[in-house]
């Protein structure tokens, strides 16, 4: 057998290597070229965030999407499919009563006004539920102007301004560079027309993130006010992050969690004390309510 002359031999090898690179370039899955993988920047998580204790909740709260705390380690939850209200024991892992005060429906926001509990609709409908430590609880509608564009996924009572606050997920209706926080008056029982403030999205603490549209840069999943200090706190599931806001509504502070610990933080709680409790959906693990250290935050 004749030896290929060294030319010859080097061009079928660089002919060969070329055509492997090729092949790799071109390399086709469902008869689509492959693209290639950008290198997402991850944003690390805060180190001023500590999770305490965990405690998982039953497969009915695999959507937990609101909670309160209730004292005794026991926490009043909502999900996001059923009118319901679980009493859920962090002590004995169980839940020790269900109160159903409506249909079917995507519920998103809970909280507690003394012995009468308030669930928010993301349509914007609020559900009043008398009673709730009672057999006899009565459940009362209110309609207000926000709509299902709106999205609205936070509820929290403001004791000083004696209102409900709800922070919507969603988009103003004329497309603006913020979302307004509502107030609910809980003597008239009607809903303020304009915000009581709006959340800036073009804030510069906001995490620089290429959003597909303005209203996608900040998507509140649940708002609650301090029992001690009267600061607003925010809360973000679609990019796990925590805010303290100022009076105005601009940030104050901004934490980012843990995408691992926090897969999908949608409830935030205090107790009397101000002791911080988060709450997420499961996905392949099951749902959770955490309690929370913020290092510099009382």
């Amino acid at each position: 057998m004749k030896r290929l002359p060294y030319i010859m031999l080097s061009a079928v090898l660089s002919f060969s290597l070329l055509s492997c690179e090729q092949l790799k370039a071109y390399a086709t899955e469902d008869g689509k070229p492959k693209k290639e993988k950008k290198n997402k920047r991850v944003e690390p998580a805060s180190q001023a965030v500590q999770v305490v204790q965990k405690w998982e909740v039953p497969p009915i709260l695999q959507e937990v999407s609101g909670i309160v705390y209730m004292g005794n380690g026991r926490f009043a939850c909502v999900q996001d499919e059923a009118g319901v209200i679980f009493i859920y024991d962090t002590k004995t892992r169980q839940i020790e009563r269900q109160i159903t005060f409506g249909a079917a429906g995507d519920y998103e926001g809970l909280t507690l006004v003394d012995n009468t509990a308030y669930v928010v609709r993301s349509d914007g409908r609020l559900f009043e539920v008398s009673n709730i430590q009672e057999a006899n609880s009565k459940v009362t509608e209110h309609a207000t102007p926000l709509t299902p564009e709106h999205n609205v996924e936070g509820l929290a009572y403001d004791p000083q301004g004696k209102r409900l606050l709800l922070a919507i997920k969603g988009e103003e209706a004329n497309g603006s560079d913020y979302k307004g926080v509502y107030a609910f008056n809980l003597d008239t029982k009607q809903l303020v027309a304009e915000p009581v403030f709006k959340l800036n999205l073009n804030d510069q603490l906001l995490a620089k993130q290429k959003a597909k549209t303005l209203a996608k840069n900040w998507q509140p999943s649940e708002i609650a006010v301090h029992p001690v200090s009267g600061q607003i706190f925010l809360l973000e599931a679609t990019n796990p992050q925590l805010f303290l806001l100022n009076p105005n509504g601009s940030i104050k502070n901004r934490f980012k969690l843990s995408d691992a610990a926090f897969y999908k933080p949608e409830g935030i709680a205090f107790s009397p004390t101000g002791d911080l409790y988060i709450s997420n959906e499961g996905k392949k693990d099951p749902g959770n309510i955490l309690h929370v250290k913020v290092e510099g935050v009382e």
